[in-house]
Parts: structure tokens; C-alpha cells; sequence
């Protein structure tokens, strides 16, 4: 290669990965919905699939969790990191065939959970179910992808670390930490392994990763998404940039200490399930310092909600946002825990966290990313873009109003009592009071999906008609060289 065509490569940013990336989180949130909606489907009828072992409830549940939270939003992150790093610190990818092998990585992943979770192949451990093998898999790729994103901090041609990607490399460093010590163990054979912990240690640790997998993987950072997304989409500075400082080191704090709130009423000793419970609480101040500050950034420019359906959907996933890190402190309170946990109340609000606020703010996102990707100014249909807002929103209010309802009536049955102490109700007279409640939320992720749906045909219009062009970094202002 020339010295001329070197420098011409230089000069422009790596899109090509972002585009892979963008693409798969659309593709991977239609199979993860979907699966979603049959597991849904299975729990009002639960003869649905025939006996099918591969199509049982145990094993698709999982690969609905993996699909959704490690393909579509770990799809969205990478993609969304690796044009935020680039822009904000005006320089190419550090390396672009690491960049490309990620994407792959990444991607070679999901198949074989795919793969092997419906032949029930699993080490079942909450969001970490995959085998060994692939454990190393993802360790590799994830040390891969931490090499591009801080080596490009690395490189960057400005001096300042915009709060985004303070955010992003959080979440990529703690991620690490947690998938390595959550996945110790003793490999058998090839698809098989025994934990290198046993008892209330294993699921102190299974816990510890599992709630900062929420903390990190679905909070962290989708908050680095929302620091540059929302700006950009409302032509707006963020409110207070002090306040994300803040808001930043408080919640990477904080985090790491409120997973035992998951084991109140266990084996666990009394004294961790209280510090999981009071750390839990004080999360709710960073959790809503970043929730408003991300809201006040459109202060002068309110009037845009009512024309651009991407902000709504970046500022609507805010407020799912706020309402889950409120109720979240609030469910670990022992006397509360005591009624909602084990019930569909929890299921309720592990959803309103994953539809309402890692959802709508990954599609906001790729709504803002893929036609700047594909040189175009809008998505080939801003209608549906909008239908799609409302089909989505309608179909969350749907899915966690009767979790809702059916865990708060499951809690109060349960724990109701007759003048002679027996149960007032059996288990099953519970599990069919839910039923209604079952159809309800099924209707509600059918929605959730229908949205979906027409964000991959909008995507796939949008990259029809759309023209890849290199996109050049800008020239620095000598003041700031």
C-alpha cells in the first residue's frame, strides 16, 4: 500500500464493524422477542410444544435471556462504542482486524448458545449458562474488543475522555472481572464442569456477577449510550456534565455491593443480605442523578418530542429507567422481598428495566446510527418509526402492569392464612388465578415483537437505498492539538 493510500485510510473512521454490529442488534432482537414470545406462550399453555425436549420452557428461557441481553444488547453496545470512541476521540479504531475479529467472535458466540442451550447443555448459572468452551470464547473476544476500545482512548487526538466513554470502559472492565470469577470451575469433559465454589459461597458469587451484570452489562453501559445519543438527537449539551461526573462514580461504586439483595430469606448470612439491602437503597440516588440529568438535556428543547419519534424513544427509555431503579431499592427491602420474591413481580421488573430502558434506548440508537451508517439523513420511513414507538410502549405498559398485578396477588395468596394456620389457597389455585395474567403479558411482548418487526424491515429498506460511504475525521482545531 502506498504512503498516500495509508494516510487517505487514516484519515476516515472504521464504520464497517459499526454497520455489522448495528445490523446484527436489529436481526438478534427479533430472535431474541420471539423467543421470548414462545416461552411466554409455553407459560399459558404449557402443552404447547408437544413434550419437545428442545423446545422446553427450561431450555429456551435461557436462550431468550442470552439472546436478548448478550446479542441484542451487547451487539448494541459494541456497535454504539465503537462509533462513540471514534468520534469523540476524533481517531480511527486502533486496529481494525481486531475490531473485525470481535464482530465475529462475538457473533460465533451467540450460534453456539444457540446451539447448545436447546440441547440443554448449560451450567445453569443465571445469565452465565454457557459451557466452559465457550466461557473462554467470550474471555478472548472480550479482552479483544477491551485492546480496540482503550487502545483507541489511547490514541485519541484530544485531550479530554468524553463522560460516555468513561462509562463504556467501566462497563468493559467490570464485565471482565465478573465473567472470569463468576466462571472458575473444573472442566469434566468437553461439555461439562463443576463450579469452583459450592453452597451459600456459590451463589453469593453467582448473585454478585448476576445483579452487575444488570449493573454493568444493562446500566453502565447503556448510560454511555444515552450520554451521547440524547445529546446528539436533541442538538443539546448534556445538562450537567459535573452531575455525570458524579452521577458516574457513585454508581460504579454502589453497584458492586447490591447483589445479595437477590438472596434475602436464604442461607446467606444475615448481616450480607443487609448490606446488599442498604447499598440498594443508596444506588437509587445515582441511578436517578443520571436519569434527570438525561432528561433536563432536553431543557429549551421540549417541543422536539412531539415531532421526532427517535427522542421519544431515547427519553421514554429514561423514564423506564428512573420508575425500575425505584422500584428495584424498593423490592429489596426485606419486608417488601418478603412479599414480592420468588412472584411475577420480579419478573415485572427485570422486564421494565430490559423492554423499557435497554430496549428503546438501543433502538433509539441504531434509529440515530443506521442511516448516518448507510449515508442517508433519515430511515427510509419515519412513520414507522413512530408506529413502532407505540406498538413497543404499549406493548411494555401491557407486559409489566400484569406481572405486576399477578406477583403482588401471588405474594398475598400465598402467605394468607386461615384461623387455624393452614394455607388459605394450594400453589395451584395460584397458578390459575395468574393465568389471565400470563395471556395479558403474552399480548404485550406479541406487541414488543410486532415492533421489532418493523424496525428490521425499516433497517433493511433503510441499507437498500442507502450508499456506504468513509466517513473523514474532522480536522483539529490547533487550539486544541
Amino acid at each position: 500500500m502506498s504512503v498516500t493510500a495509508k494516510t487517505s485510510r487514516a484519515a476516515v473512521y472504521n464504520d464497517k464493524v459499526v454497520r455489522q454490529f448495528a445490523i446484527m442488534t436489529v436481526i438478534w432482537g427479533v430472535v431474541g422477542m420471539l423467543v421470548g414470545v414462545i416461552i411466554a406462550s409455553q407459560l399459558a399453555w404449557p402443552e404447547l410444544t408437544q413434550g419437545i425436549e428442545w423446545l422446553s420452557y427450561g431450555r429456551l428461557r435461557p436462550l431468550h435471556t442470552s439472546a436478548v441481553v448478550f446479542a441484542f444488547g451487547g451487539s448494541g453496545l459494541i456497535a454504539t462504542s465503537y462509533y462513540v470512541v471514534q468520534r469523540t476521540c476524533q481517531t480511527r479504531l486502533i486496529s481494525d482486524k481486531l475490531a473485525a475479529f470481535t464482530f465475529w467472535g462475538w457473533n460465533l458466540i451467540i450460534v453456539l448458545v444457540v446451539i447448545t442451550y436447546p440441547m440443554g447443555l448449560t451450567q445453569s448459572r443465571e445469565y452465565a449458562e454457557m459451557i466452559w468452551p465457550i466461557d473462554l470464547l467470550i474471555a478472548v473476544v472480550w479482552v479483544a474488543y477491551a485492546i480496540v476500545f482503550f487502545g483507541t482512548v489511547g490514541i485519541r487526538k484530544v485531550r479530554h475522555i468524553y463522560v460516555a466513554n468513561w462509562f463504556y470502559g467501566a462497563f468493559i472492565i467490570a464485565v471482565a472481572l465478573l465473567h472470569i470469577f463468576n466462571n472458575i470451575q473444573l472442566p469434566t469433559s468437553l461439555t461439562h464442569s463443576y463450579s469452583a465454589y459450592a453452597g451459600v459461597q456459590d451463589a453469593m458469587v453467582q448473585w454478585w456477577y448476576g445483579h452487575n451484570a444488570v449493573g454493568f452489562f444493562l446500566t453502565a453501559g447503556f448510560l454511555g449510550m444515552m450520554y451521547y445519543f440524547i445529546p446528539k438527537q436533541a442538538e443539546r449539551p448534556v445538562y450537567s456534565y459535573r452531575l455525570s461526573i458524579v452521577h458516574f462514580w457513585a454508581l460504579i461504586f454502589t453497584y458492586m455491593w447490591a447483589g445479595p439483595h437477590h438472596l434475602h430469606y436464604t442461607a446467606l448470612p444475615d448481616w450480607t443480605q443487609s448490606i446488599g439491602m442498604v447499598f440498594s437503597l443508596i444506588l437509587l440516588a445515582p441511578s436517578w442523578g443520571g436519569m434527570i440529568n438525561g432528561i433536563m438535556t432536553l431543557s429549551g428543547a421540549w417541543h422536539k418530542l412531539r415531532d421526532d419519534p427517535i427522542l421519544r424513544f431515547l427519553i421514554v427509555s429514561l423514564s423506564f429507567y428512573g420508575m425500575s431503579t425505584f422500584e428495584g431499592p424498593m423490592m429489596s427491602i426485606k419486608t417488601v422481598n418478603a412479599l414480592s420474591h420468588y412472584t411475577d413481580w420480579t419478573v415485572g421488573h427485570v422486564h421494565s428495566g430490559a423492554l423499557g430502558w435497554v430496549g428503546l434506548v438501543t433502538m433509539g440508537s441504531m434509529y440515530y446510527l443506521i442511516p448516518r451508517l448507510f449515508g442517508q439523513k433519515k430511515m427510509y420511513s419515519v412513520p414507522a418509526i413512530e408506529i413502532h414507538f407505540w406498538v413497543a410502549t404499549i406493548g411494555i405498559v401491557l407486559y409489566i402492569a400484569s406481572m405486576w398485578i399477578a406477583g403482588v396477588m401471588q405474594g398475598l395468596m400465598w402467605r394468607s392464612v386461615n384461623p387455624d394456620g393452614s394455607l388459605t389457597y394450594t400453589f395451584v389455585e395460584s397458578v390459575k388465578a395468574t393465568f389471565p395474567f400470563y395471556v395479558i403479558r403474552l399480548l404485550g411482548g406479541f406487541l414488543y415483537l410486532g415492533g421489532m418487526c418493523i424496525m428490521l424491515w425499516n433497517v433493511i429498506k433503510t441499507a437498500a437505498q442507502g450508499r456506504i460511504e468513509d466517513v473523514r475525521i474532522p480536522a483539529l482545531n490547533p487550539a486544541h492539538a
